[in-house]
């Protein structure tokens, strides 16, 4: 299993260039092809409703300057990728709004890349729930960037969330790419006895075969919590130096909607390392 196309989300925001660099080396290690992708934030059914007939001049007006805005991010792209040296990417502008314009992008895609949302520097055109929305509707693993400070490197020691659950077996699936070349794999097992029928007599121990055999050497960690555990884990993560934590994303959607599990949501605001969730 390999990374052959992963998807790079591009805005105008001063976070956009490390989502980037960090997209594009992993595309470098996989010699995969890199796209990026800047939406203007209008969503594609109002301007379908709203476009079916002549546009006024103030809308159209509207549209062109936020054309423009997504043209600059992608601008920045095309620079960063040229000076990294990518030899296959490609840029595109989408007429959307952010969630639901790199959901329908990831479906032809292997991973997605987007950034951890900054509540001191909004976005004018990205939506609060954008990480939650794309982790739980595109269908894709999703890797967040967060918004502090600089990633130095990415998956050189590895937390891994084991809790037995579907999401959790998606994301170790999903992260197989970036496990294979880490330098320390750790997988954290919290409240183990919570759930029995999930885990066994000797829970974690059966993800260790599973990824010796895709070459992978995985330490099994189990510990109690009584705080919560995207708190833990995040602790964990801290105190072990890791670069990537790789975990489940939990909940579900209705339209905008978005009903997270109280370890997804702690980790998606509080996180300081790159985080891959799949659901």
């Amino acid at each position: 299993m390999s990374y052959k196309t992963i998807l790079v989300h591009v805005d105008e925001s001063e976070h956009a260039i490390e989502r980037i660099k960090i997209a594009a080396a992993v595309a470098m290690t996989e010699n995969a092809h890199l796209i990026g992708t800047a939406t203007t934030g209008v969503s594609r059914f109002l301007q379908q409703s709203t476009l079916s007939s002549a546009p006024t001049p103030h809308l159209a007006a509207h549209l062109d300057m936020l054309r423009c805005q997504a043209r600059l991010g992608l601008e920045r792209f095309e620079a960063t990728a040229r000076k990294i040296g990518i030899p296959s990417f490609e840029k595109r502008l989408v007429d959307d709004e952010a969630g639901g314009g790199i959901c329908l992008q990831a479906r032809y895609c292997d991973l997605v890349v987007i950034g951890q949302l900054d509540p001191e520097h909004p976005s004018a055109v990205v939506m609060p729930d954008f990480p939650q929305y794309v982790v739980l509707n595109s269908g894709r693993p999703v890797l967040i960037v967060p918004c502090s400070g600089r990633c130095e490197s990415i998956g050189r020691r590895v937390l891994i969330a084991w809790d037995a659950s579907m999401p959790a077996t998606r994301a170790i699936t999903n992260a197989i790419p970036l496990l294979r070349r880490a330098q320390v794999v750790e997988a954290a097992v919290f409240n183990p006895q919570a759930q029995p029928q999930m885990q066994g007599t000797d829970p974690g121990s059966g993800i260790v075969p599973y990824l010796a055999r895709h070459g992978i050497q995985v330490e099994v960690k189990q510990k109690e919590t009584d705080t919560g555990i995207g708190a833990a884990l995040l602790s964990l993560a801290a105190e072990d130096e890791c670069d990537l934590l790789i975990m489940g994303g939990y909940g579900h959607s209705r339209f905008r909607e978005i009903l997270l599990g109280g370890v997804t949501r702690t980790v998606l605001e509080e996180a300081t390392i790159p985080v891959l969730m799949s659901h």
